[in-house]
């Protein structure tokens, strides 16, 4: 499988934040392509392990997203957004990642783009399944074009931050390779630094298979979570 880790392997350079949050992990996704698959496996693995993650479980919306969505965004210290193939056919996946990007800038909230078999390129410029997308919200909103504007604007900042992309192989793998960085990323970040030697290890092992090698991940959370914060 292709994997291609563009986050800082350098865990000291995450940002140290004293405020406090209602949810660890917001995942934002399109239902229909990872629900019952990346997404689904990697908020399973998040919530048995103690990380507090909001997940949408509402098969059907309405018109507008939801103010206790907005709410879920504004209150997770960590936001997750899942590009695959039909993520921009949604508008309310545009509007979350609206919302997601206004977060980081007025709140400093951190923000990792995971690119589930697709092209970072093609969010980034809207081409392929992404361009054809938005051909067709400009026709659905030709009387709204600034929401559709903002939704351009919004993939192609989003494209442009650190993060993940796997165009296809084993799903474990991927799942692995994000699971601890998102551990490393919502725990107590201070005190990672006592496990930087296992964290750098880690990180800069993709293929590592945590089930065989006995890594204790419950531990290795409790462990971060329990040390007092700075």
């Amino acid at each position: 499988m292709a994997i291609q880790l563009r986050a800082s392997s350098s865990v000291s350079s995450v940002p140290f934040s004293t405020r406090s949050y209602t949810h660890d992990v917001f995942l934002s996704f399109r239902g229909e392509d990872t629900r019952y698959a990346f997404t689904g496996h990697l908020h399973r693995y998040l919530v048995q392990r103690g990380v507090n993650t909001f997940i949408d479980d509402e098969l059907t919306r309405g018109e507008e997203i939801s103010q206790a969505l907005l709410r879920a965004i504004e209150g997770s210290k960590l936001s997750l957004i899942v590009f695959s193939e039909n993520y921009a056919s949604s508008k309310w996946c545009l509007d979350e990642l609206v919302h997601i990007l206004g977060c980081r800038r007025s709140k400093n909230q951190m923000v990792r783009p995971i690119f589930f078999k697709v092209d970072p390129s093609d969010v980034r410029h809207q081409r392929g399944k992404f361009g054809e997308a938005v051909a067709e919200h400009e026709l659905r909103f030709k009387d709204d074009m600034d929401k559709v504007l903002r939704w351009r604007a919004a993939l192609s900042e989003a494209a442009n931050l650190s993060g993940w992309h796997f165009s296809g192989g084993y799903i474990m793998h991927a799942l692995n390779l994000v699971k601890v960085h998102v551990v490393l990323l919502v725990c107590d970040y201070h005190t990672i630094l006592f496990f930087s030697e296992v964290a750098r290890f880690i990180l800069l092992n993709v293929s590592f298979d945590f089930n065989t090698a006995g890594m204790n991940m419950n531990l290795l959370i409790k462990l971060l979570k329990r040390l007092p914060h700075k």
